[in-house]
């Protein structure tokens, strides 16, 4: 058996070393850096070859790649780097890097012609100036060789411990048995369809009730599947960090029933990783950047000694070796079975699981966990705002280098918003002016970090980086996205007008489709995928993808569902309705005392609701929840969820509280759910709702309804968790007595009016 790895992933290993240092220049974007090796190779002779294939062995190991390009009249093959900023400032470890996979290719293309000696050149090719910088070296093949062996050597003991390492992993799982005596009702359905996904290659959208083990229904049945259809990585993906604890906490349980040889890693965000904020990612700075790679690759290794790297795990091992988490986490990716993270590491535009998995050619499966949250997720991952206020003032704040651009931006904002009489407004077309000066903007604050690192003010540097995302999404703009100007209020300011800038993507499905494309396979599971043709639509599914609606446990006779039929939560009927809902809240809490959770469209609303209620039934325990809840608060508000408890919580529906919750039993027996839901009518959503028509002819019900009522069901599906339960659910409008929202609501409800 040999161990295949790429020559990038191989140097990474091997020649890494020094400080952990960011110092030296953002990243190119993507488009960038195709555009610019485009750029490099244009210019070479008739006889250049591009992207040569190369691929070579030494003992147990296959290195394969990609040489950026080979001159045969030359004989020089170069590794082309894209940058920006001042070349001289880039680290040496960098540098060393850089060199090592140029000698690794030199080897293998020798091998590969048998040449005797070979031009070696690091062509560093700024996207700013246009102009290569060439750095040569000539070696003679012996010496290459000798280069590629050392590094191979170096790698080999670790290639040898994960080749072990994926034969017992493959061995255990084969043999793995499912945890418990039997499956739920429901759940081995799941889990057969998730199987036969994998197996097949295709993507299957799996609705399923809440309440019969989804988690475990979707991870189980993908482990199993890893050996036969030879799977490098499984990715949980998930939207909330309770959908994360959920995996974790299945996965451990396969853990303990036989999968102890699968290796699990939770990635968390940077802000929440990292110890020491208040410094810079750089050796001069932070002491867990400093000799970050020579302490790596002990602690790498003591970091797979254990089964689960959560988040509090991998930090330990982290300050136990000196080490940064979060990079110690990104450096774990590459070696856990299971990853488990938000759905950003897969699908955003700089996703680091998606990187990884088209560098090393893995082949991986992707659950898509509570995947009707994916459709907005995605929206805002392909979307960019600027707001002019936060550019206003940062003249005083910012480097005289920098006042150009500052001022040009605001001419270009100026002119951009000048006729414009409305608040709102949808543009025809992309303002190059000003993108072109927060271009030049991004270039000149580029420059001077690469003179002074740690000297910019952080609203300066928080503008730079606002200013790059949306530079890159206009790079990505198209019909899928639409442009638009919405006049501000200037606080303080004299001076005329004031707007926000926003590129706003309407439909993702144009970026995730190549994302699913790439896995071998895909499940987006939840309890609210209906109707189908919607999310396939919207999130890019391809049209041999698989459905599943997944038979319920539950009994229509454990849940009364009521519907307020006399009453409208419209906008204009909120005032007329506060008092009905009060008496509607308090006849059905009087005739069955216990927990129950109130769903309302707005914290306005439902704080009317509230006074009315404090001041009608006094005597009847309620709680609310409030803008901005910090995690404690939102902890304290579930813990008046008692078993045998009493009272009413007040919450927004789609908010923290109407999802993602589990309180079965007593802890919870009934809700009211008083608005359909619906998105407020706006000039952006009606934007949308112009754009989703245009392009599906279902405008109205693709933005406003099927939303809407997928909020209902989640939220109403707080109440029945378990074959068990027992409890009651009122829908307050008028409008669920509807055909056509009936239709939306699960099957196994029997709506009572």
């Amino acid at each position: 058996m040999n161990y295949q790895i790429a020559v990038r992933a191989l140097c990474e290993f091997t020649a890494k070393q020094g400080d952990l240092d960011l110092r030296f220049t953002p990243s190119p974007t993507a488009l960038e850096g195709i555009a610019g090796h485009a750029q490099v190779t244009a210019r070479r002779g008739a006889g250049y070859e591009r992207e040569v294939a190369l691929e070579g062995t030494f003992s147990a190991l296959t290195v394969r790649g990609r040489a950026d390009g080979y001159d045969p009249q030359r004989n020089r093959l170069e590794e082309i780097k894209i940058f920006r900023g001042d070349l001289s400032r880039q680290p040496a470890n960098h540098r060393l890097l850089h060199w090592a996979q140029a000698k690794v290719y030199g080897w293998l293309l020798c091998q590969t012609r048998g040449l005797a000696e070979i031009e070696l050149a690091l062509v560093y090719f700024d996207v700013l100036s246009q102009k290569e910088t060439l750095l040569i070296e000539r070696h003679r093949a012996d010496e290459l060789r000798q280069f590629f062996e050392a590094q191979c050597t170096r790698f080999l003991a670790w290639a040898e411990q994960e080749m072990s390492h994926r034969a017992q992993r493959d061995l255990a799982l084969h043999a793995l048995k499912f945890p418990y005596g039997e499956f739920r009702h429901g759940q081995r359905q799941l889990a057969e369809a998730t199987y036969k996904a994998a197996c097949t290659g295709t993507v299957l959208m799996a609705q399923a009730p809440t309440g019969i083990g989804k988690t475990l229904g979707t991870l189980f049945p993908l482990l199993k599947a890893m050996p036969g259809q030879q799977l490098d990585k499984l990715f949980f993906l998930a939207a909330k960090t309770s959908g994360r604890r959920l995996a974790l906490d299945a996965l451990q349980t396969l853990q303990r029933s036989g999968a102890d040889q699968v290796r699990v890693l939770e990635l968390i965000a940077r802000d929440k990783a990292c110890e020491h904020p208040d410094k810079a990612c750089h050796g001069e700075s932070c002491p867990l950047a400093r000799g970050f790679y020579d302490r790596l690759p002990a602690a790498r290794q003591a970091a797979l000694a254990h089964p689960q790297l959560d988040q509090a795990t991998l930090r330990e091992v982290a300050l136990t070796h000196d080490v940064c988490p979060y990079y110690l986490s990104q450096e774990m990716a590459r070696w856990a079975d299971v990853v488990i993270g938000d759905y950003n590491y897969y699908f955003d535009v700089s996703a680091l699981l998606h990187g990884l998995t088209l560098t090393n050619q893995w082949r991986v499966c992707v659950l898509v966990d509570e995947a009707h949250n994916l459709l907005e997720r995605a929206r805002s991952m392909y979307s960019a705002e600027l707001d002019q206020r936060d550019f206003k003032g940062l003249r005083a704040k910012a480097p005289a280098q920098l006042h150009k651009s500052l001022s040009r931006i605001q001419r270009c904002w100026n002119e951009l918003h000048r006729d414009q009489a409305g608040e709102y407004r949808v543009l025809a077309e992309l303002p190059q002016a000003l993108i072109g000066a927060l271009q030049q903007l991004v270039s000149a604050v580029t420059d001077y970090l690469g003179e002074n690192p740690t000297g910019v003010d952080a609203a300066v540097l928080n503008a730079y980086f606002q200013a790059m995302h949306l530079c890159r999404m206009a790079e990505l703009f198209g019909e899928h996205s639409l442009v638009d100007c919405t006049l501000l209020p200037s606080a303080g300011s004299a001076r005329g007008k004031v707007s926000r800038l926003c590129l706003r993507n309407v439909i993702p499905a144009p970026f995730l489709a190549p994302r699913l494309a790439q896995a071998r396979s895909c499940v987006l599971f939840s309890a609210t995928l209906s109707p189908r043709r919607f999310y396939a639509d919207t999130l890019g599914l391809p049209s041999a993808s698989a459905w599943i609606d997944v038979d319920s446990p539950f009994r229509g006779e454990q849940l009364q569902v009521q519907l307020a039929r006399h009453i409208s939560t419209r906008y204009q009927d909120r005032e007329r309705s506060l008092a009905p809902i009060v008496a509607l809240l308090a006849d059905q809490y009087r005739r069955r005392q216990g927990n129950y959770l109130a769903f309302f469209s707005s914290f306005d609303y439902l704080q009317q609701v509230a006074a009315l209620f404090a001041e009608c039934h006094p005597d009847v325990p309620f709680w609310q929840q409030t803008r901005g809840m910090q995690e404690s608060a939102r902890e304290a508000f579930l813990a008046r969820f008692e078993s045998d408890g009493r009272g009413i919580g007040f919450a927004v529906l789609g908010g923290a509280f109407a999802e993602g919750i589990d309180l079965p039993g007593n802890r919870l027996i009934g809700a009211f759910v008083a608005t359909l839901g619906l998105p407020q009518v706006n000039p952006v959503n009606e934007q949308l709702r112009a754009r989703m028509e245009a392009v599906f002819g279902s405008g109205y019900d693709y933005t406003y309804l099927y939303p809407g009522l997928q909020k209902v069901v989640q939220a109403a599906g707080r109440v029945i968790r378990t074959t068990q339960d027992e409890g009651v659910i009122h829908l307050i409008d008028d409008r669920f007595a509807r055909a056509q929202v009936r239709r939306l609501l699960p099957s196994w409800w029997e709506v009572r009016s």
